[in-house]
């Protein structure tokens, strides 16, 4: 995977004070950071370095490997979210083995979906519905809306205008049948051309590589920042990307319990 203000339910028990970068930066702002995981090429973010945050997680997907998930867990991860479809027919082949093993570890997991805009919203909501089962997610699932380049197959770009639609029409399908309000993965260009000012009752989860999310995405509040894709964590071989949650820790505890209740339940 390449990688104002607004509290909603069910967010209300972590969101108690809201700043402009982060769920609750100012909480965090203050300690002195501490490096949490090596990396290969590290940035400088400058005062608001990642290390800052309390949790941090992992993305993956099958370019990881085999993964010891009990020495991802012993490192200091706190979830992960795990690549599970792409398009209307693409599963990732270790999915399956990966939400299991990470449940099994105790960390908290999410499945997320590879959106290619030249299948319908329904047929990819209807691909990845037959392929993620419900006990795959213990956090909300995740649609990844980035320019995809590189694809052989799909290059389209649709207007922001159909953008937008076609990606409410995916999450409401999925809200509808798994219960929890899908958070949003993207890219700086992507956001900046399709999503600015847009979506502001989802959970944001943003890339931003180089620096502070505060920077690249001026006017978004995000809840999980995506910081480095050359991460090195114990129990993984080769890079791994990294990210963080943007409120303390008794933020996250409280608000994984809030999203773990399945509201169609």
């Amino acid at each position: 995977m390449r990688r104002l203000l607004f509290c909603v339910l069910p967010l209300a028990i972590m969101l108690a004070g809201c700043s402009s970068s982060g769920y609750d930066y100012l909480e965090t702002a203050s300690i002195k950071p501490k490096t949490r995981f090596k990396d290969t090429d590290p940035q400088n973010f400058g005062e608001k370095h990642p290390h800052r945050n309390d949790v941090h997680g992992i993305d993956i997907s099958k370019w990881q490997g085999d993964i010891d998930w009990a020495s991802v867990k012993n490192s200091g991860v706190a979830f992960a979210f795990i690549k599970a479809t792409e398009g209307k027919d693409r599963l990732d082949p270790r999915f399956d083995e990966y939400w299991r093993e990470a449940r099994a570890a105790g960390i908290p997991h999410a499945p997320y979906h590879f959106y290619y805009f030249c299948s319908s919203a329904d047929q990819q909501a209807d691909w990845f519905i037959s392929n993620v089962p419900k006990d795959a997610m213990r956090l909300p699932p995740v649609l990844d809306v980035e320019w995809n380049g590189e694809s052989k197959t799909c290059r389209y770009r649709p207007d922001p205008a159909t953008v937008r639609a076609e990606m409410q029409r995916f999450m409401d399908r999925l809200e509808a049948y798994y219960g929890k309000r899908p958070i949003i993965y993207t890219s700086v260009d992507f956001h900046r051309e399709n999503l600015a000012g847009y979506f502001q009752d989802y959970h944001f989860w943003v890339r931003s590589v180089a620096k502070h999310p505060e920077v690249t995405y001026s006017d978004r509040r995000w809840a999980f920042w995506q910081y480095t894709s050359t991460g090195v964590v114990p129990g993984i071989k080769g890079p791994t990307d990294i990210n963080v949650f943007a409120g303390s820790a008794k933020n996250w505890n409280n608000w994984v319990a809030t999203v773990s209740k399945d509201r169609n339940s």
